[in-house]
């Protein structure tokens, strides 16, 4: 897609947004106050945290609400500001839940994390969201962690362990989502920059905005962030140059309705390697990446990616007239990714191009999509509970190509014989992803510490394709596939005290084929494709406890998966194998415990099944375990951290092959603010990653495209970063 062409979708879809919340606005009753519920100012943030600091539930570096309604672990923007570093993304945050393992293996932020894996489920296979919009890849759902959001300007992070109710929109809704928020703008007007120093030669520099409360605009409020990063990375040769900016308004409109506008643009330059074979590791360390070799495929100037974002909506939530609370985000959103690497990067394919038997082998990657949509929430009160029903649609539209290039002549074009039809170019095609979800649900308060949810949602998927060149056969092909499900829900909620309620919650998930299934390997032809989509029946149990001085949850699951397809990488590409059915089941638990004088301890854990029905054997990727552990102290400006993560056995692939023992790392924080319980106070923070040095393999990172070697991920080294936050 031409450049042009992306701007003018981008500013058709801002202008719609706008006449949108306009008309909204219009209808809505500006006569009493309303409480809109998200929209909760960031000094009344900061007076409760203060009222609450000596207590469990603001301590807790994972909790379950009160009010949740399947298994979930709230993180809060406390513990993310005092743990994190400000190279952080949201996958290093959601590694401290139960049932997850996430490591980025050239240290926090600095790369993509690899196999953020919940519940045995690997990324693809459940939602991430940022203020509840859901995004993904075209080809396979999947996420980049490294190209959107940064640390500064997250507020909560909510793990929700399970399909959702019917309410729950997104792609893949059978095991979990991630839901990332935007943090709130300041009430007081204040510029604040910030830097980090750290391990690996990380440096961060950036400055916030805010506006505070702008009485001439009624009470509106703006944050504008601005940063840059630039490390070496861990791994030898992967370094990574980032800049990031980001901006929030929000603007009431009245006393019931509130104007949102969020705007975020990432750029960002990366060397990536595909994983390290075990004599790799065994001659150069675990931390080799890349070399400074330029007659080498693993060239680290032949290994990198050049990658640009950007993720824009404006809400509008209102309580109108007639009773009902709309809530309505219309976005856009784009990845652009350029991605070169070497033939084989791991030394197993000799040279040669069609010009030299010595010149260098490469591959030029291409991958372009945009998104368009909208989610529209409507919710009223009934006098036996309330009902919520809205839809959410999104059109995606994406090009992707794969050139072979000869990287000794300056990634020139390389015609060489590859089985297609169009020689040098192994992948070529233009595809458009259409979505849509609506949903209802009823709240019925059957008894007044008892609510019944039932509820329904319909998924629409349409995907067209165009292939210039087709990856199997190297010939055009052109193919549209609609897959649609109607997915019930039913879940119960009961208070047996303002301390104390359970619930309970069964769930149909669904899931349609990706792309690659046709490309690679399954599915036939996609013209005749009997291929179904992947499918699942949820069934969970779960309680939450919270008083001054104790946070506790606790819940067991058992996922009946229909028609698993699982991944399996070689070469940098992915095929797919269709398992049948599988069984996930497991216990997870979580709490925090106040001492008193500042001090507190946690642990959260789960106990994880996984099982091909057809073999019995675990599924790939999906450890035995998770469990965490450690003890805060957060008094008089003082804040210090000890925490440990494990992460049990593990199989890197199908029938019990590839195992990957358990693994700890240890990490921990020391921050000091000054003039505590300020609205904002300059701040001095340390945090520690991997204190004890473990360098074990972790996770499976794919197979050579020559020989099927085995590659691997290994736990980034030791780091210690260090920021200053001054604000004036």
């Amino acid at each position: 897609m031409h450049k042009s062409t992306r701007s003018l979708g981008r500013a058709a879809a801002l202008g719609l947004g706008s006449a949108l919340t306009l008309f909204v606005a219009r209808s809505a009753h500006a006569g009493e106050a309303v409480n809109l519920g998200t929209v909760q100012t960031t000094a009344n943030q900061q007076q409760q945290a203060a009222q609450s600091i000596e207590s469990a539930p603001y301590q807790a570096p994972t909790q379950a609400p009160l009010d949740a309604i399947q298994p979930t672990a709230v993180i809060s923007q406390q513990f993310i500001d005092n743990n994190m570093p400000l190279s952080s993304n949201y996958s290093d945050v959601v590694s401290i839940a139960p049932s997850v393992y996430a490591v980025s293996p050239n240290g926090p932020g600095l790369s993509e994390a690899q196999d953020v894996n919940i519940r045995g489920f690997t990324d693809g296979q459940y939602n991430v969201t940022f203020d509840g919009i859901p995004f993904n890849d075209s080809n396979d759902f999947t996420h980049h962690s490294t190209s959107y959001f940064m640390d500064n300007d997250l507020g909560t992070l909510s793990l929700d362990l399970g399909p959702g109710t019917a309410a729950t929109i997104g792609d893949a809704n059978f095991c979990c989502t991630i839901g990332v928020n935007s943090k709130q703008p300041l009430d007081t007007t204040s510029i604040t920059p910030y830097v980090n120093f750290g391990s690996f030669d990380t440096q961060v520099y950036g400055a916030e905005f805010d506006s505070g409360a702008l009485s001439k605009y009624d009470g509106a409020r703006m944050l504008i962030d601005g940063e840059s990063l630039s490390s070496n990375g861990y791994s030898s040769n992967m370094g990574q140059r980032r800049k990031n900016a980001f901006m929030k308004w929000e603007q009431p409109l009245g006393a019931d309705t509130v104007l949102t506008v969020v705007a975020m643009y990432n750029q960002l330059k990366q060397n990536i390697g595909l994983g390290a074979t075990q004599a790799q590791i065994s001659a150069y360390g675990p931390g080799y990446g890349l070399n400074n070799d330029p007659a080498s495929q693993d060239y680290a100037n032949y290994n990198y990616d050049n990658i640009h974002t950007d993720f824009e909506y404006i809400g509008l939530e209102s309580v109108l007239e007639s009773g009902w609370t709309v809530d309505n985000k219309l976005y856009t959103n784009a990845y652009f990714h350029d991605g070169f690497n070497g033939e084989d990067p791991n030394g197993e394919t000799p040279n040669g191009t069609a010009y030299s038997p010595t010149d260098v082998p490469g591959q030029w990657l291409v991958n372009y999509y945009r998104s368009w949509g909208d989610t529209l929430r409507l919710s009223k009160e009934l006098p036996f509970g309330d009902v919520q029903t809205g839809v959410w649609g999104d059109y995606q539209v994406n090009t992707r190509r794969v050139t072979e290039e000869d990287f000794t002549l300056g990634e020139a074009y390389n015609p060489v014989g590859v089985g297609t039809a169009v020689l040098g170019i192994d992948r070529e095609l233009d595809q458009s992803l259409t979505t849509l979800q609506p949903f209802v649900q009823l709240d019925w308060t059957v008894l007044p510490a008892l609510t019944l949810s039932p509820g329904v949602r319909y998924d629409y998927f349409r995907r067209h394709v165009d292939s210039q060149v087709n990856v199997k056969s190297g010939l055009p092909q052109v193919y549209t596939n609609t897959f649609d499900s109607v997915l019930p829900s039913l879940l119960g909620h009961y208070e047996f005290s303002q301390n104390w309620t359970a619930y309970a919650q069964a769930a149909k998930g669904f899931l349609a084929p990706n792309e690659n299934f046709f490309t690679r390997g399954m599915g036939g032809d996609p013209n005749q494709t009997t291929l179904q989509p992947q499918q699942t029946w949820s069934y969970q149990l779960g309680t939450s406890w919270q008083s001054r001085r104790l946070a506790l949850g606790l819940d067991v699951y058992d996922v009946d998966f229909n028609n698993l397809i699982t991944p399996k990488t070689v070469g940098g590409i992915t095929s797919y194998t269709n398992l049948g059915g599988a069984t996930y089941r497991g216990v997870e638990g979580q709490g925090t415990v106040y001492l008193g004088s500042g001090f507190s301890v946690f642990a959260n854990g789960s106990v994880n099944h996984t099982e091909d029905q057809a073999s019995g054997a675990p599924l790939p990727g999906a450890p035995m375990g998770t469990a965490s552990l450690g003890v805060i102290y957060n008094l008089h400006g003082w804040y210090a951290s000890v925490r440990d993560k494990w992460v049990g056995d593990l199989y890197g692939d199908t029938n019990r092959s590839i195992p990957i023992g358990n693994y700890s790392t240890l990490a921990g924080a020391l921050n000091y603010t000054f003039n505590d319980g300020a609205a904002n106070a300059p701040s001095i923070k340390l945090a520690f990653d991997n204190l004890l040095n473990s360098t074990k393999i972790y996770a499976l990172a794919g197979y050579t495209a020559a020989l099927g070697t085995p590659l691997y991920w290994t736990i980034p080294g030791r780091s210690v970063m260090a920021s200053v936050s001054v604000p004036f």
